[in-house]
C-alpha cells in the first residue's frame, strides 16, 4: 500500500513511496477551498471540471459524503458532476502535470483528519478503590470492626484454603475464607479517630447494626419516594435519531471509547423516554464527557428545543462556546455564549434573541439563571461541574430540573450529588475507559523547594512544553511571579487571576494557548479552563488550602495529550498540616491511575461525609459501622423496598473439601490476588465468569487445580443464592444442599428433581428440607453445578406456568 502526504505550501510537493528512503516528489499545490462555504466549494469543482481536469472530492466516512453531497445540491443547478465519495488523504491538491484535483473534507472545514479506526485499546486499568490493604481497618457483616492483617493460607480437613485475616479486640482473630469476602467492608468514615474494635462474642455489634438497619430503612423510604415523584413527572419524549444524527456521530474526529458509547446511548434512551431526564455522566477530564454533551444537545435542536450549557467559570463557557460552535458548524445550529466578556448590550441582545428563539445553543456562567435570562422552548439543561455553583444557583437549577431534561457532567461529583446517584435517586453513567494513549499524571507531595521547582520548570520547557505554577493569593500573585521568573530564568512568564479586566485576562489565556509564554502564574481560575495539551506540568502551591475535588481538578488541566505529565503538590516545609488535608493530599497520591476521578469523589465523600442528606442521625449511623458498609446496607434496604433484592438473596456458605485459592506461583502480587477475589465476588452472570477465567488464563497461564476449584466454588454460590440453598456441604461419599427457611422448593419442583436428576436423588426434612446426592469426589464441583442448574431450570418452568395458570384464571 502506497503511504501519501502533502506538505503544506504555494508551491510544495506531494510525495508517494513504499518507504521513507525511496520516497517521490511530485510538483503540486494547494487546492486553496477552506473555510466551510459550500458555495466556494462548489464554485471551485465547477472551475476545474471546465479547465478538464480530473477531480476528486475526498470525505473521511459515508456519512460526511452524503451530507456534502446534499449541501453541494441544495444550492441548485448547474451542480458540478464532482461528487464527494469516501476515502482518506493527508491534505489536498492541484497535480497541474496530471491534470489532477483532490480536495479533502478535513482541509475544507479546516479542522484535523480523523484517524482511521481501529480496534480500541485502553490505555489501563484504574485501581479499584476498595482493594484491602494489610494494616487497614474492616468492617465484617457479622462480627464488626477488625484490623485486616492480610491473607493466610490454612489447612481445613485437609484441603488448603486461602482466608482473610482479621483481628479483633482482645487479639481474638477470625479466618475469613475469600470466597465470602463479600462479607468484608473496608472501615471509612469522615474522622480520622482510630475506631474501636468489636469484641467477639459480645452482642454489642448486633445492637449497633440493628439500630443502623432500621434507620437506613427509613431514609431508603424517603430516596424511593423522592425518585417514584420524579419518575411519576411528565417529560417530552424525543424522537428517535435520525440522518443528520448519524451524520454527527460519523463526523466526531476521535474514537468513542466504549464507556463513551454506553454513556450516549444511555442519555439517548432518557431523553427518548416520557420523563425528565436527570442524569450525571462522571468521567475524569478528557474523557469525553463533553462529546456526551454534545450528542444530548444536538437531539434537543434537531427537535426544535432549546439548549442551555451551564459552566461554573468564564474561561470554560468560552472554550464550551468555541467546542460547540466548531463541532456544529456543518449543520443549522445557531450558538452563543454569555459571560462577562460580553458588554452590557452584547448581553441584552444575546437575552432577546434567546427570548425570541433565535438562539439554539446558549452557553454561559451561571448569568444563564438570571430571571431576565427567558427560553422560548427549553428543553435541555447541561451542567458542567454542578459543585462550583452556589446554594442559590443550585435552587434555581432545582427548579429547571422539574421540567426540563437535566445532564450533569462531573469529573469529581461532590459527595451528595455523588450519594444521591449511588442511592438510585438520581441516574449515573460512569466514563472510565481513557482515551487511547494516555499516560497518567506523575504526582509528587513536597515541601515548598526552590530547587524542586526551577527543576520542575526547567525540564518541561527544555521538552517544548509549558507550565502552570497555581498560587492562590492574588495579593502577593506578582511577587510569585518574580520568584519564578528569578527560578526558571529566560522563561516568558505571564500572570493571570479573576480580577483582571476582562480583555486584559481574556488577551493573556489567548497568549498562552498560541505559546507567547512558557509558565502561566495563576489563580485556581484555570480549574476548569482551556484545553490546553501542550502544558503538562503544573506546580501548585500551599496543596494543603485546597479541597480534595479542586486539587483533582486542577491536576487535570495538565496530562491531555500522549506526553507524560507532572504534577507538584507543595506545601510549607515545617507546618504541621490538619488531619483533612493530609488525608486528601494522601489521596492525590494514591489515586494517580487514569480514570480515578470517580474514586477520588468517593474518597472526598469519606472525609466530609455525605452531607446533609443524611442529618446528624444517620451520620452517627455511618461511623458506627463504617461508610462502605453504610452504603451497603442502605442499597440493600432500596431494593428491598422497591420490592427486589440486592446482591445474593441467601448469603451461601460452600464446603466441598477442596483447595480453592490463588497460588502464589500463580499470582505473586498480594494486591492483585486481593484485587481478584473481589472481582470474583463481585460476579453476578455465567458470561462474567467466564470473561474473568479467560483473562485469568491470558495473564497467568492455564488455572491450576485451585484457582479452577475457587472458580468454580464461585458459580456454585451464585447459583445456590439465587434458587433459595443457604449451604452446600460436601460429606464423605455426598452432596447436601441445605435450603433457607421459606425459600424451599415447591412439591412440583421436587417431583421434577426426583424424576430427571441424577440417580440417588433424595430429600431430608426435619427442621430444614436437605437435598442430598451420592458423588465421588473429583465430581463433587461439576455435580454440584449441574443439580443447581437443573433445580433453576425446574424453578423457572414452574413459575412460567404458574404465571400462565394464574393469567388465565384472571380472565
Amino acid at each position: 500500500m502506497l503511504a501519501a502526504s502533502w506538505i503544506a505550501g504555494d508551491e510544495a510537493g506531494f510525495w508517494l513511496g513504499m518507504k521513507p528512503e525511496t520516497l517521490l516528489s511530485l510538483r503540486t499545490r494547494s487546492p486553496g477551498v477552506k473555510g466551510g462555504d459550500v458555495n466556494d466549494l462548489r464554485t471551485a469543482l465547477i472551475a476545474h471540471e471546465a479547465a478538464g481536469r480530473s477531480t476528486l472530492l475526498l470525505c473521511a466516512n459515508q456519512g460526511q459524503a452524503d451530507r456534502l453531497g446534499d449541501l453541494i445540491f441544495e444550492i441548485g443547478d448547474p451542480a458540478p458532476a464532482t461528487m464527494p465519495s469516501v476515502g482518506m488523504l493527508s491534505g489536498g491538491f492541484i497535480w497541474e502535470d496530471a491534470g489532477l484535483v483532490c480536495i479533502t473534507d478535513h482541509e475544507f472545514y479546516e479542522r484535523y483528519r480523523r484517524p482511521v479506526k481501529t480496534r480500541f485499546r485502553g490505555s489501563g486499568v484504574v485501581k479499584d478503590r476498595g482493594t484491602l490493604h494489610p494494616g487497614e481497618f474492616v468492617v465484617h457483616v457479622e462480627y464488626g470492626i477488625a484490623l485486616y492483617r492480610g491473607l493466610r493460607r490454612i489447612e481445613v480437613e485437609s484441603a488448603q484454603r486461602e482466608c482473610l485475616l482479621l483481628e479483633y479486640a482482645g487479639d481474638d482473630k477470625v479466618y475469613v475464607p475469600v470466597e465470602n469476602i463479600g462479607q468484608v467492608e473496608r472501615y471509612s468514615s469522615d474522622k480520622e479517630a482510630r475506631p474501636q474494635l468489636s469484641k467477639l462474642g459480645s452482642a454489642a455489634w448486633t445492637r449497633v447494626t440493628k439500630r443502623a438497619r432500621k434507620a437506613i430503612k427509613a431514609i431508603a423510604a424517603e430516596l424511593i419516594e423522592l425518585y417514584a415523584a420524579r419518575q411519576a413527572r411528565p417529560g417530552h419524549a424525543f424522537s428517535e435519531d435520525g440522518p443528520l444524527h448519524r451524520s454527527l456521530a460519523e463526523s466526531f474526529l476521535f474514537e468513542e471509547t466504549p464507556d463513551q458509547l454506553r454513556a450516549i446511548e444511555e442519555v439517548r434512551r432518557d431523553m427518548e423516554s416520557d420523563r425528565p431526564m436527570d442524569r450525571l455522566v462522571c468521567g475524569d477530564v478528557g474523557y469525553g464527557k463533553t462529546e456526551v454533551a454534545m450528542r444530548a444537545a444536538f437531539k434537543a435542536v434537531a427537535e426544535g428545543r432549546q439548549v442551555a450549557i451551564l459552566c461554573p467559570t468564564t474561561l470554560l463557557a468560552l472554550q464550551h462556546g468555541r467546542t460547540f460552535g466548531e463541532r456544529f458548524r456543518d449543520f443549522p445550529v445557531r450558538i452563543a455564549t454569555m459571560s462577562r466578556f460580553l458588554n452590557p448590550k452584547q448581553q441584552r441582545e444575546a437575552v432577546r434573541m434567546t427570548r425570541e428563539g433565535e438562539i439554539d445553543v446558549l452557553v454561559g456562567t451561571h448569568r444563564l439563571l438570571s430571571r431576565d435570562v427567558r427560553f422560548r422552548n427549553l428543553g435541555l439543561l447541561v451542567v458542567d461541574e454542578e459543585h462550583r455553583f452556589g446554594v442559590r444557583h443550585k435552587e434555581r437549577i432545582k427548579e429547571l430540573r422539574r421540567e426540563i431534561d437535566v445532564l450533569t457532567l462531573s469529573a469529581t461529583p461532590i459527595p451528595r450529588t455523588l450519594y444521591m446517584a449511588l442511592m438510585g435517586s438520581r441516574d449515573m453513567s460512569l466514563i472510565n475507559t481513557p482515551p487511547r494513549d494516555r499516560l497518567p499524571i506523575q504526582t509528587e507531595l513536597c515541601a515548598f523547594d526552590e530547587g524542586v521547582l526551577s527543576e520542575a520548570i526547567l525540564r518541561e520547557l527544555h521538552r517544548g512544553g509549558q507550565v502552570f505554577f497555581v498560587h492562590n493569593r492574588i495579593e502577593t500573585i506578582q511577587g510569585m511571579a518574580a520568584i519564578v521568573a528569578e527560578l526558571a530564568p529566560g522563561a516568558r512568564i505571564c500572570v493571570a487571576h479573576g480580577q483582571m479586566k476582562e480583555g486584559e485576562l481574556e488577551r493573556v489565556m489567548t497568549g498562552f494557548v498560541q505559546h507567547e509564554f512558557d509558565v502561566l502564574v495563576t489563580t485556581a481560575i484555570i480549574e476548569s479552563g482551556l484545553d490546553m495539551p501542550r502544558v503538562n506540568t503544573i506546580i501548585i502551591d500551599r496543596a494543603d488550602r485546597f479541597g480534595l475535588a479542586q486539587l483533582y481538578q486542577l491536576r487535570g488541566r495538565v496530562g491531555r495529550s500522549n506526553q507524560r505529565a507532572f504534577a507538584y503538590l507543595m506545601t510549607p516545609p515545617g507546618e504541621k498540616l490538619t488531619p483533612d488535608a493530609r488525608r486528601r493530599l494522601a489521596a492525590l497520591e494514591e489515586f494517580q491511575a487514569l480514570g480515578s476521578g470517580y474514586h477520588i469523589a468517593m474518597r472526598d465523600l469519606e472525609i466530609r461525609g455525605a452531607g446533609n442528606l443524611l442529618g446528624d442521625e444517620q451520620h452517627g449511623h455511618m461511623e458506627a459501622i463504617g461508610f462502605d458498609l453504610y452504603c451497603r446496607l442502605l442499597e440493600e434496604a432500596a431494593a428491598e423496598l422497591k420490592g427486589g433484592v440486592a446482591g445474593d438473596p441467601v448469603d451461601v456458605k460452600v464446603d466441598l473439601r477442596l483447595a480453592a485459592y490463588l497460588p502464589d506461583d500463580y499470582i505473586g502480587d498480594p494486591e492483585q490476588k486481593m484485587e481478584l477475589y473481589q472481582r470474583l465476588a463481585r460476579v453476578r452472570d455465567e458470561l462474567a465468569f467466564r470473561y474473568l477465567t479467560e483473562e485469568l488464563h491470558d495473564r497467568y497461564g492455564p488455572l491450576p487445580e485451585p484457582v479452577a476449584s475457587l472458580v468454580a466454588i464461585y458459580r456454585i454460590r451464585l447459583l445456590a443464592a439465587r434458587n433459595g440453598v443457604e449451604e452446600v456441604r460436601a460429606g464423605r461419599k455426598n452432596l447436601s444442599f441445605f435450603f433457607a427457611g421459606g425459600r424451599e422448593p415447591r412439591p412440583t419442583i421436587i417431583r421434577g428433581l426426583m424424576g430427571t436428576g441424577p440417580k440417588g436423588l433424595m430429600f431430608k426434612a426435619v427442621d430444614q428440607l436437605i437435598m442430598q446426592v451420592p458423588v465421588s469426589r473429583e465430581d463433587l464441583p461439576e455435580a454440584a453445578h449441574a443439580l443447581l442448574d437443573l433445580l433453576e431450570r425446574l424453578r423457572l418452568q414452574d413459575d412460567a406456568e404458574r404465571g400462565t395458570v394464574a393469567d388465565l384464571g384472571g380472565a
